[in-house]
């Protein structure tokens, strides 16, 4: 019987996924036997020599069938990396990007200048990566998330709980503003950052499979021309950001001059600001309540 070692695994695999056309071939035919060997990466080059069992040789190759289907990796192995930190997925909400690191990177310097204790609502919170970034990098701030999801807020919990953040992260189920009640809640937030379901009719068609086919629909898309729930955050926000808040947001690639007129109507803010990431695509608007 032929004997696989972890260097002839990640070469037939790397050859394998590039054929394929799967996004990062080397990466994650890594990615993928790290779970089923339980290691580090950097174990794998340090035993390279080292033979894999049958068991979970029997055990990676249903994981490279699957992923040669474009399932997402992410959701193969049950975790992915969002700003150096380790995050529990699964298909019941959204893999973190790495272009929503930009969206806690704002929230994290407004909250620093601000120099004291804030309240902070992450919309739409899903994983709940970015309240859970925002926490770990502001000692200072409690944080509400609300999801529509129960089962996202399931995989935010697990989150939660693994960063030991439970005191101070606090999840409620409902849509947006919907199940913050008045008395009971915190209702005035000194930051209300949200990354809402933003992808068009159109653009959802021509999304990559892996995403199109395995990522939660409602997690992704936002009304014929994609501004649907920014829509409904400008409409219901005034109540819940303080006079001298701030709205952070993550949009979509070319949604900046929308976003902006649609926040201008609502003569609640001064300051509006468009930032684009680092592919010079429109990604973050920053908005301070007049």
């Amino acid at each position: 019987m032929e004997q696989w070692t972890i260097q002839k695994l990640l070469d037939w695999m790397n050859g394998y996924f590039t054929e394929k056309t799967v996004d990062a071939p080397r990466l994650t035919a890594e990615l993928l036997l790290c779970h089923v060997l339980g290691c580090q990466r950097i174990e794998l080059y340090t035993n390279f020599d080292r033979v894999v069992d049958q068991a979970r040789l029997a055990r990676l190759r249903e994981l490279v069938k699957r992923c040669a289907e474009h399932e997402p990796v992410a959701y193969l192995v049950g975790r992915c990396e969002f700003y150096s930190l380790a995050i529990k997925v699964n298909k019941s909400c959204l893999i973190p990007r790495p272009e929503t690191e930009l969206l806690v990177e704002r929230a994290v310097d407004f909250l620093r200048a601000r120099q004291t204790t804030a309240a902070v609502l992450d919309l739409c919170t899903g994983s709940g990566c970015v309240a859970i970034a925002i926490a770990k990098n502001v000692a200072d701030c409690s944080l509400t998330a609300t999801d529509v999801s129960d089962d996202a807020l399931s995989i935010a919990n697990a989150n939660i709980k693994t960063h030991a953040l439970a005191e101070r992260i606090r999840l409620l189920c409902g849509d947006l503003f919907d199940p913050i009640v008045a008395g009971l809640d915190e209702t005035g937030f000194d930051l209300i950052v949200s990354n809402p379901p933003y992808v068009s009719a159109a653009e959802f068609e021509t999304l990559d499979k892996n995403v199109r086919d395995y990522e939660p629909r409602q997690a992704l898309y936002g009304g014929i021309d994609g501004l649907d729930v920014y829509r409904r955050i400008a409409e219901k926000i005034d109540p819940f950001l303080k006079p001298d808040g701030a709205l952070i947001l993550e949009i979509g690639y070319a949604q900046g001059p929308a976003i902006r007129q649609l926040l201008e109507q609502t003569a609640l803010f001064k300051n509006i600001k468009v930032e684009k990431d680092h592919s010079n695509n429109d990604r973050i608007v920053t908005a301070h309540k007049a």
